[in-house]
């Protein structure tokens, strides 16, 4: 069994209003960390994230045992949510959100994730970056082929350039699922933020912060700190939004 600790994170930026959302919700033995970034102007983007918040956690609830494994499905589900929500001539109406969810099994130790859109999930391993998730995004897709470096993908001016999310027609929605059920340990942190916190920190700055505090909320402050003075002169800056998991051994 290992112990848990959870921090979130979430700021309004320099936007009149926060569209991030991020929630958990835990049992005898999983736990589910839900973060997500909405759009769709004029306020329905708050709206698209709470809901995938609130949709996946559910869909978690009612099936635990076997969430893991269906968990891109269970992304699928949402984003119908979404669309069953759309309301023409209102702020829903043309509403979308990224999203990203991590499923531990804290008994048998593994861990499950899947995300759509550019919100990410990072996992460390004895303080340095173990793998991360890759954007569903314009910019991503070039650094795949090779025409644009994987170090100007936080500045290019397309960055923000979906392929997909939350509030997709089925069939163009691209859900992408981790490895399967992963062995993971005491020591293991997880991260999950928007992209108005990736953007401003490369992956040196989460190494940096992660080996530097005690808890996963000493780090979100951290992080928190380093995002605004990025930001500063920057007027109408994004929201950003972070969630944060650290494992360790239970104190018996």
């Amino acid at each position: 069994m290992l112990a848990m600790e959870v921090a979130i994170l979430s700021e309004r930026g320099g936007r009149p209003y926060n569209e991030d959302a991020c929630g958990h919700w835990h049992s005898q033995r999983h736990l589910a960390c839900v973060l997500a970034d909405g759009a769709g102007g004029h306020g329905g983007g708050d709206v698209a994230s709470r809901l995938a918040v609130q949709s996946l956690l559910t869909a978690v609830q009612a099936h635990p045992d076997d969430c893991g494994e269906q968990l891109a499905d269970l992304v699928r589900q949402t984003n119908q949510a979404i669309l069953d929500q759309r309301r023409a001539g209102t702020r829903s109406a043309d509403m979308h959100s990224t999203v990203v969810c991590l499923i531990v099994d804290f008994i048998e130790h593994r861990a499950y994730w899947a995300h759509a859109g550019d919100s990410r999930l990072y996992w460390f391993r004895n303080r340095r970056l173990n793998s991360r998730t890759l954007d569903h995004s314009l910019v991503q897709g070039l650094v795949e082929v090779g025409l644009v470096q994987a170090a100007e993908l936080r500045h290019h001016p397309r960055r923000s350039e979906l392929r997909s999310a939350l509030g997709t027609r089925p069939d163009e929605l691209d859900v992408s699922a981790g490895p399967g059920a992963v062995e993971i340990a005491a020591g293991d942190c997880f991260l999950l933020c928007s992209d108005g916190l990736w953007e401003n920190l490369d992956d040196q700055d989460l190494e940096t912060t992660l080996a530097a505090a005690l808890t996963p909320g000493a780090w979100l402050d951290a992080l928190r700190s380093r995002v605004t003075a990025a930001t500063a002169g920057k007027p109408g800056f994004d929201n950003f939004s972070a969630m944060a998991l650290w494992l360790s051994q239970p104190n018996f």
